[in-house]
């Protein structure tokens, strides 16, 4: 069993993060996730939610991502996510003021994204 597997965080319009990972937690239709190198094939839908990456250098990276889908074989693991964006990236104060008004407006899609940003930013899960 090989001790890492490789990682490719894709939105539609960019590649997010690529690199080794030694777990990648993400949720889909299924439930939450955890994919580690010799984890079974898998193809799923990505659910809005945190996803998580160790590293192999011991770090933590966490991406929002909004949709999409999950697949992997060969410890290659593809996430590609119709929106997807680091957490490092995520101005909280901003992604704060869309969740005020999404729920200001009673708009169920946009305060889903908001929280998931935001939840995002939080940290790993």
């Amino acid at each position: 069993m090989a001790a890492e597997l490789h990682v490719e965080l894709v939105a539609a319009d960019r590649s997010v993060w690529s690199g080794e990972a030694t777990l990648v937690i993400a949720r889909t239709t299924s439930g939450d996730i955890g994919v580690m190198p010799g984890h079974q094939p898998l193809l799923g839908v990505l659910e809005s939610g945190p996803v998580t990456i160790r590293t192999t250098g011991g770090g933590t990276v966490v991406a929002a991502v909004h949709g999409g889908f999950i697949s992997f074989a060969d410890d290659k693991l593809s996430l590609l996510a119709e929106v997807a964006e680091l957490a490092d990236e995520i101005d909280v104060t901003r992604a704060e003021r869309a969740l005020e008004r999404a729920k200001a407006e009673a708009d169920g899609a946009a305060e889903r994204r908001a929280d998931v940003r935001l939840r995002a930013v939080a940290g790993p899960h």
